[in-house]
This record gives C-alpha cells, sequence and structure tokens, in this order.
C-alpha cells in the first residue's frame, strides 16, 4: 500500500496527521494550523463582541481557552484507517467499516465526515482499477517494543 500517502503520528499533532492523510500529501503544518485556529479565534471573538463587550457571554468567552486548538484526534475515512498512531494504513471492508464506526462512537471518539470534492490522488485510482487486499494488519506505533518489555 505504498501508493497510499500514510503520515504517522508525531507528537499530538492529530489535525494535521489527519488533513494529510485525507488529502494525500504534505499539506499542513502545525504553524499553518495554529495560524488557522488563530484566525478562528479572533472571528469568533469579533462575532461575540456584536452582541455587546460589555454582555456577561462576552466577558465569560473571553475567559474561556480557545476551542480551535484541540490535541487529540482519530480520523478514518471510507475503507481505510488512516489512525496516526498506527505503523501504516488499515484497510476496512464496507461490512466492518460500519461496525468499527459504531465501536468509536460508543467510546467517545469524534467522527469527522468530509464531503466535497477532493483533490485526485494516485491511491484513489488505483483502487479504481484494482482490488486491494492487505497481507498484514498494522500495529500501533511502539507496539511491538512494549511487547518486548
Amino acid at each position: 500500500m505504498e501508493s497510499i500517502f500514510h503520515e504517522k503520528q508525531e507528537g499530538s499533532l492529530c489535525a494535521q496527521h489527519c488533513l494529510n492523510n485525507l488529502l494525500q500529501g504534505e499539506y499542513f503544518t502545525p504553524v499553518d494550523l495554529s495560524s488557522i485556529a488563530h484566525q478562528l479565534d479572533e472571528e469568533e471573538r469579533m462575532r461575540m463582541a456584536e452582541g455587546g463587550i460589555a454582555s456577561v457571554e462576552y466577558r465569560t468567552f473571553l475567559q474561556q481557552p480557545s476551542g480551535n486548538l484541540d490535541d487529540s484526534g482519530f480520523f478514518s475515512i471510507q475503507w481505510f484507517n488512516l489512525n496516526s498512531l498506527l505503523t501504516g494504513p488499515e484497510l476496512i471492508s464496507d461490512t466492518y467499516l460500519a461496525l468499527f464506526l459504531a465501536q468509536l462512537q460508543q467510546e467517545g471518539y469524534s467522527i469527522f465526515v468530509i464531503r466535497g470534492n477532493l483533490p485526485e490522488c494516485e491511491a484513489e485510482q488505483i483502487l479504481g482499477i484494482m482490488r486491494v487486499q492487505q497481507q498484514q494488519r498494522p500495529r500501533l506505533i511502539g507496539e511491538d517494543e512494549a511487547r518486548n518489555i
């Protein structure tokens, strides 16, 4: 599955890995996402100020941390689990996908659905012409080391 872009987890940059895996390339850096989050914070602050800068809601809003900077996340799309904590992409059947998503939802994970026209990628072209079978399920990063302890 070398033609599928898979960015492995580094630090707690789940949003970056999620977006780059979805878009199938190195499109976003931590600096890019931080900049976007700060822009969103400013937009939210301006919208909240429209209700009056002396309002209780506005003052409460200013005291809260940013809701746009979250260092946790998990992502899965269509037939592949692109969890950046895995050593590579995990192929998921249509049947298992529904069960997998239900389990994640029950465990409290957030599931994001992306709609719209996404950039074309080599992996999508290959999946369109041939059936893919995964020979070995990827492990969680560090799983092998933990077993040897």
